[in-house]
């Protein structure tokens, strides 16, 4: 039954603003400085792995790096098998990080250099527990809405929104 349910691909309504990558529950959210954010998603094994573009683009890149399994929410799966995905947005270059967790030992990309990509398109799979990386200029006029520990649903959940009063939610930015 596990198995069934992690292999599960719902359709999603696409959501506004830059949306999640993945399901799951936010583990860091970092001003880089000069409009750069980078947030780190975790995926635990009742999520859904399938993960999804957080803005429209364009593929520039798409690399496989081997490493170690360390569980994906320790510090030490920054050297972990990833796949480092480069997409041309109309904000500059983006860089979505598939990470491969303790249990997981495939990334599954569905994409190629060249695709364009629709906001909500679905861009790969990683098998059971793991972690995705959003490093990603901030669009004019939107503001970070999550914070660590929340929960995020792939394509659905937005991560920065046009910038406006959010009743019952903060944010940053």
């Amino acid at each position: 039954m596990v198995l069934v349910l992690f292999f599960r691909d719902p359709e999603r309504t696409v959501g506004e603003g830059v949306v999640s990558p993945a399901d799951g529950r936010i583990l860091r959210v970092e001003e880089k400085g000069r409009g750069w954010w980078f947030v780190s998603i975790f995926m635990n094994i009742q999520d859904v792995h399938v993960n999804r573009s957080p803005w429209s683009g364009k593929v520039i890149d798409l690399t496989h790096h081997s490493g170690g399994f360390v569980p994906a929410f320790n510090k030490g799966s920054d050297r972990n098998e990833r796949v480092v995905i480069r997409l041309r947005t109309d904000n500059g270059i983006w860089e979505i990080t598939q990470i491969a967790g303790a249990v997981a030992r495939r990334i599954i990309p569905y994409l190629f250099p060249g695709q364009e990509l629709k906001k909500g398109e679905r861009i790969g799979l990683i098998r059971f527990g793991s972690r995705v990386d959003m490093l990603f200029r901030m669009p004019a006029g939107m503001r970070i809405i999550v914070e660590p520990g929340q929960k995020v649903i792939a394509g659905r959940t937005g991560i920065a929104v046009p910038y406006r009063k959010i009743p019952g939610k903060g944010g940053r930015g």
